[in-house]
Order: structure tokens, then sequence, then C-alpha cells
């Protein structure tokens, strides 16, 4: 028997796990292929977190599926919610708890009427003229074939779309250099009170504070970027060997538990599994030159205890399809409108150091404060396929405009579209190219998405 969907969705991170909750609200028989056996992606596969930014300024531009994820781990004490960013770098930062996150996707998933399929790879893609007939999966089971009217690539690295044929961009123009990896560490036992005392005791060693030290206290968790004088000691002394010059860390939603993300897996490409394989070696060699340095010379880690490094490195950037509209850093400093509009950031253009030979350690472009931007559904299609719809980091933007959209509320805010997307091309019968962006808008402003539409 043919195994047969309206929309799959291959990728469970938080873009792909909105995108199939959307499409399975609307009606459609949805499935989710994901490699690991939970959702998040990222978030809960990587230990990334906060997540950050839900807002522009005070305004909250993503709202929809994943403000509501946000809205559900509060109440059940899974998240502190939406907080002020004490590093002094964006406006809030929203903290959780990995766990609460893993089951409250997996809950909303299913209560939508969606499927899951855990463990299973992407293995090949069939094509049928410029459709995809199937895919090909790897598992336990072996390899299988399934089948649907429309496909959603949520892999982060463009997988899907690459092997259908699609056109894609990786890594700046100029070298085609990625941006960095990193393996998150997770610390607990932590005394956040030291760290805010010696914080207090030597602004000059936090700049992005500039001179505000008093911010420390405006959150109920600890957000924190410096310790510079200690970096540079510890990579003169050679206790340090890769390209870093600050600590970065961020409390959980669990008060003295903290992730690291500090190391700097530079020259790796994620798309490249004999490179990405060299990269994990290298995250765990960094993380354990990390716990010595924070145990002996960072205040309040003298008691702190490794709890885990990701399940898998976190990566930034890789592909980037080629898609009908490609969107630009100048866009987003213009605030573009779209008709087709179906996603809003204010989070800046975050480019931390691609290769050893950058004199940054991070590259970063402010917006005006409270600055939105819009993000095209043309985005997320190309010519080249009729039934696939690509969400999350991997859509059709410039390496620059790239590094504002990648992060995770807005990658959120994306699936969500993507998902929404693909419910009416299967309700009309048409390409992804064919749809009407109203129907998708107007579906998007019914769960609860924030849009602000041209007029």
């Amino acid at each position: 028997m043919l195994k047969k969907w309206d929309v799959i969705i291959v990728g469970g991170g938080i873009s792909g796990a909105c995108a199939a909750i959307s499409a399975a609200r609307c009606g459609c028989k949805t499935l989710v292929v994901e490699q690991h056996g939970f959702l998040g992606g990222v978030l809960t596969a990587a230990g990334v977190g906060p997540m950050m930014s839900f807002h522009a300024g005070e305004k909250q531009v993503v709202q929809g599926i994943a403000g509501e994820l946000i809205e559900k781990m509060k109440s059940n004490g899974k998240s502190t919610g939406h907080i002020f960013d004490t590093t002094g770098y964006t406006y809030t930062v929203t903290p959780f708890d990995a766990e609460g996150m893993k089951h409250e996707l997996e809950k909303m998933l299913l209560e939508s009427g969606g499927e899951l399929l855990y463990h299973s790879f992407l293995a090949g893609v069939n094509m049928n003229g410029k459709e995809i007939n199937y895919i090909t999966v790897c598992n336990k089971a072996g390899v299988e074939r399934l089948f649907a009217k429309v496909f959603i690539d949520a892999t982060g690295d463009a997988d899907l779309s690459a092997w259908s044929g699609v056109e894609y961009a990786k890594g700046r123009p100029s070298d085609g250099a990625s941006q960095p990896l990193t393996a998150n560490i997770k610390i607990r036992n932590v005394d956040i009170n030291r760290i805010k005392e010696f914080i207090k005791a030597n602004p000059a060693d936090f700049p992005r504070l500039k001179g505000d030290v008093s911010l420390v206290d405006k959150a109920p968790r600890l957000s924190a970027s410096g310790f510079i004088d200690e970096m540079k000691e510890a990579r003169k002394m050679g206790e340090i060997t890769f390209n870093r010059d600050n600590i970065l860390f961020f409390e959980t939603n669990n008060p003295g538990e903290v992730i690291v993300n500090t190391t700097r897996i530079q020259g790796y490409d994620s798309t490249d599994p004999w490179a990405l394989t060299k990269a994990e070696i290298e995250g765990r060699r960094q993380a354990r030159e990390l716990e010595a340095f924070l145990k002996s010379r960072v205040a309040g880690f003298e008691q702190s205890i490794i709890q885990c490094t990701g399940y898998a490195v976190g990566v930034r950037s890789s592909r980037n399809i080629k898609g009908i509209y490609t969107l630009t850093a100048e866009d987003l400093f213009a605030g573009k409108q779209f008709d087709d509009v179906i996603a809003h950031g204010g989070y800046p253009i975050d480019i931390h150091a691609p290769s050893l030979e950058d004199n940054v350690d991070c590259k970063s472009i402010h917006f005006p404060y409270g600055h939105v931007y819009s993000i095209p559904y043309r985005a997320l299609i190309s010519n080249m396929v009729d039934n696939l719809i690509v969400v999350g980091r991997c859509i059709s933007a410039t390496f620059e405009a790239q590094a504002s959209i990648r992060v995770s509320p807005i990658s959120g805010a994306i699936g969500h579209a993507g998902g929404a997307a693909a419910s009416i091309a299967v309700r009309d019968g048409v390409s992804v190219q064919s749809i009407s962006t109203e129907k998708v808008q107007n579906i998007l402003v019914s769960q609860g998405a924030y849009l602000e539409l041209k007029k």
C-alpha cells in the first residue's frame, strides 16, 4: 500500500514543527519525518538557547504557533516567557526547559492531528517532471517510500531542495565560507549571584553593557557576554586554543543552569558528513578546554558541573535556496513591504567569523530601535519544483540577510507560514507558486500570527 499524505515535512525543528502544526490544523493529513527521537531541532538536540528574539523594540513581531508554544510552556513552568536581554545585545530572550519543549511541541502536533516518524533520515528524492513524486527515508526498517501532494523542506541545510534540483548558494560570496558551528554546553550548579557581583565590580570586562551594569538585575534569568580579560589571558597561556574573545552564556528556565555558547568551530561544512563528524569531535575538544577555563578563571563557575553537550553541533548557516525572490540586507534595513508578506523580524544582522583569517570575532549590525522588517512568501519557493516549500534558515536570502532571519523565533514564524501555504496548495489543487498569498495571510492571522499587511 502507498504511504501517502497531503503534506510531508522533512525536519522537526522549530520551523518544521510549526509548519506541521499549521498544516494539520488546516485539515491536511500531515507527517513530520525527523532524524532524532523528538521535535525541536537545535533547541532540543544541539543545546541551543534561549530563543531570541520574538520582539522588535516593545512590539512582539513573532506570535502565532511559536508564540503559543511559549505561552503553553510558561503556564507549565517550563519557560520564563520573554524577558529582558541582560547581555545588552537584543531586545528579549526566551529561556526554556529543553525537555519541556520536546513534550509540548509533540503534544501540540499530535493534538492538531499531525503524525510523526522519528529516527528516519532523508535518503533520496524521486522526481516526476517538476514535482517531487516521493521521498525515500532510511530507518530501522530499511528504506521506504513516502508520498505527498506537497513537501516542506525544514532540514535547515536545504537537503530536500538540493536533492530535488533546486539551485542554492552556500556561504558568503567572497569565499563560500559559512558561519562557524558551535558545540553548546549545558552547565549546572552555577552561582549566578556571584557572577552578577563580578560583573558589577568589573564593568570594563563586559563592553556590551556600555557601563550600565545595573542591567544584570533587569531579568529573572541572567544572560552574559564578556570576561574579556580572562579569555585574553587564557588564550595567551594556551588554555584556550580556539578563536574566540569572550564568554557568552544564558541561564535557562532552571535557576543556576546555563548554556555556554562559546566554542568556535570554523572551516567545517555542515552538508559534508565527513566534515560534520570532525566538527563534532572538535566541538567536544573545545568544550573540555572551556570546562577547565570556567572552573579556574570565571567567578561563579568554581563548583559548576557540565550536564551535557548537545546531541549535535549547532549550525548557523549553510545552503540557502535561490528562490523566486532573494531577501537582502537592504530589504531588511529599508523595512521593505511585500504584498506577499508572511513573517516579520527585528533581530540584528549577526555574523560570527566564518574563518580563522577573519579579524573580527562577531560582526553585528543593529537596526534602529523597534525597526521591523518583512519576509515574503516568494523567498520560500523556487520556480524549479512545483510542490516544494522551504522553511527555516535556508530560505532564499543573501548571506547577510540570512544572518538575521536565521534565529529560532523567526524560523518558527517562517515555518508557520510554510505550513499554511502548503494547506492552500493541497486544498486548491495548485502548485505552490500559484496559491493565493492572501489566503495564506488569512490563515496566519486566524492562527494568531502577527502580520503588517501592505495597504
